[in-house]
């Protein structure tokens, strides 16, 4: 991790600092980089200027751009130990949330571009915000991508007292009941795997956000919302009897 960001730096330090310079990619190319932003990658705003002291000479700052106890707020701190292990500083995690994640984002975009405030990327924040909404900096210019990290499937699950059994089931009572049923969700991946999921399958239901995970499946544990579209952090409440699960998007078996 530490070898990616002295690499990020020197990629992206021009011969004569000029500043209208924005090129900050290096030698990935507009593809590339959009496949490396897909899957969970922390991604830096690095300085353009040579660092003549050793670095990292203080903590650093990982914004989590979800609410604490969600899936990337896990990875952050599982990530946290080793690297500061490695660099010896310490990893100070700060979840900001909100606007599907382009608040924290945001904030990493406009910090000092030092390399001592890194950002936890997802699919939503640095690959559909960018295409889906207007914000106020540039997912592909603004940041320097230092590794991926994880993929992670989607699941849709249910309440335990909806009346189906299976997908199948669940798909001929959403067709009876119209706009009746209420799917939550908490990233901007997971709202258009919804969308997708209503036209594919010619069902409508009402779509609720939420900023994160955790207030998501408590409510569905709850009974506040029928279905909800997320990371598999709810698996063990599955297991335990308190939801169902439906199907999920990854390409291998779920245990």
């Amino acid at each position: 991790m530490k070898a990616s960001v002295r690499k990020a730096a020197t990629l992206r330090r021009p011969a004569t600092p000029r500043n209208n310079d924005r090129r900050v990619l290096g030698p990935h190319p507009r593809r590339r980089f959009l496949r490396l932003a897909a899957g969970t990658a922390v991604l830096p705003a690095v300085s353009r200027v040579a660092w003549a002291q050793a670095y990292p000479t203080r903590a650093i700052t990982m914004v989590v751009p979800t609410v604490a106890g969600g899936q990337g707020d896990a990875l952050a701190r599982l990530l946290a130990q080793p690297m500061r292990n490695s660099l010896g500083q310490f990893i100070v995690i700060e979840n900001v949330s909100g606007a599907a994640g382009s608040i924290g984002t945001g904030r990493v975009a406009r910090a000092r571009p030092d390399g001592y405030t890194i950002d936890l990327g997802l699919m939503s924040t640095h690959v559909l915000n960018g295409a889906l909404y207007s914000l106020p900096y540039d997912v592909l210019n603004d940041f320097a991508a230092i590794s991926p990290l994880a993929a992670t499937p989607l699941v849709l699950f249910a309440r335990k007292t909806m009346p189906a059994k299976d997908l199948v089931e669940s798909l001929d009572w959403l067709k009876s009941n119209p706009m009746k049923a209420s799917a939550g969700f908490g990233a901007t991946s997971a709202n258009l795997v919804l969308a997708f999921f209503q036209k594919q399958t010619r069902t409508k239901f009402t779509l609720v956000p939420y900023r994160g995970v955790a207030p998501a499946v408590q409510d569905l544990v709850a009974g506040q919302i029928d279905l909800f579209l997320g990371a598999p952090d709810a698996l063990p409440l599955m297991q335990a009897g308190r939801i169902k699960a439906f199907f999920h998007t990854a390409w291998t078996q779920a245990v």
